[in-house]
């Protein structure tokens, strides 16, 4: 059965946009408790990025999600020596290596393994070597798959961004080929990881519309969705959250 991680990146976001410092420990929202409702929803992991200049995540967090969750616990991480230490010393059941800018605001391509092929069968063996999964982010694109069996990759995930991007400018349209020609390098891709004998994941800008197509496709065994389900919470969950509001001042006010 296909799984579902949840990315909580963004839940982070929305708490470091008010809270900075030793503050932090007591803002809200707290991704902690973002994972726990992710939880309770089906997710079947949940995913984070540490990222070297802590935007979102902070160790804080990633420390407490390794302690209090209770399926998969995926991080994300640059290749570095200082992520490589935090891993093996923390060991969530996954880290899969991404590249990582510092003017981005998300990550913003794969990984290129094929172009730092010594770093990355390093950095696997090591992270292997401290018991965990290790997955790369890359395009959809042979070169790169082939690295990755290379460096003995356990997981690919599959860059979906592109295809996001096409979804949104044709409409969802498949009739339209250069949307159908980016579903179908995520297709060919996800074949030829299976083939490699690596697990095939994907992700990257998939939300409630354009999602069904990746999860359709053969052999995918895993989804890593963020900031529509973020932003799809707003909405789904303001009500209750403006009547528990409501309800308190009014009582207070008695």
């Amino acid at each position: 059965m296909i799984q579902l991680g949840v990315n909580i990146d963004h839940v982070a976001s929305v708490r470091n946009a008010r809270y900075r410092g030793p503050l932090v420990q007591d803002g809200e929202p707290d991704p902690v408790r973002a994972a726990h409702e992710a939880e309770l929803g089906g997710a079947d992991g949940i995913t984070v990025h540490l990222r070297e200049d802590r935007r979102h995540i902070q160790d804080r967090d990633l420390g407490l999600l390794r302690s209090l969750v209770k399926v998969k616990l995926n991080l994300e991480m640059a290749a570095t020596d200082e992520m490589v230490a935090i891993a093996a010393r923390l060991k969530p059941h996954t880290a899969m290596l991404v590249p990582e800018g510092r003017q981005e605001v998300t990550t913003e391509g794969g990984l290129d393994v094929a172009g730092q092929a010594p770093r990355m069968r390093e950095v696997v063996k090591r992270l292997q070597d401290s018991g965990l999964i290790v997955s790369a982010f890359i395009d959809p694109d042979d070169r790169q798959i082939d690295a990755c069996r290379a460096a003995g990759f356990d997981v690919c995930e599959v860059h979906t961004g592109p295809y996001a991007a096409a979804f949104a400018a044709r409409g969802g349209d498949l009739r339209r080929p250069e949307l159908a020609a980016e579903l179908d390098k995520v297709r060919a891709a996800g074949a030829r990881i299976r083939s490699a004998g690596i697990r095939f994941n994907a992700g990257h800008a998939l939300n409630y519309h354009n999602v069904a197509h990746v999860a359709a496709l053969e052999g995918v065994a895993e989804l890593h969705i963020g900031h529509a389900i973020v932003s799809r919470a707003i909405y789904t969950g303001l009500r209750e959250a403006v009547r528990e509001m409501k309800r308190l001042m009014v009582q207070a006010a008695q």
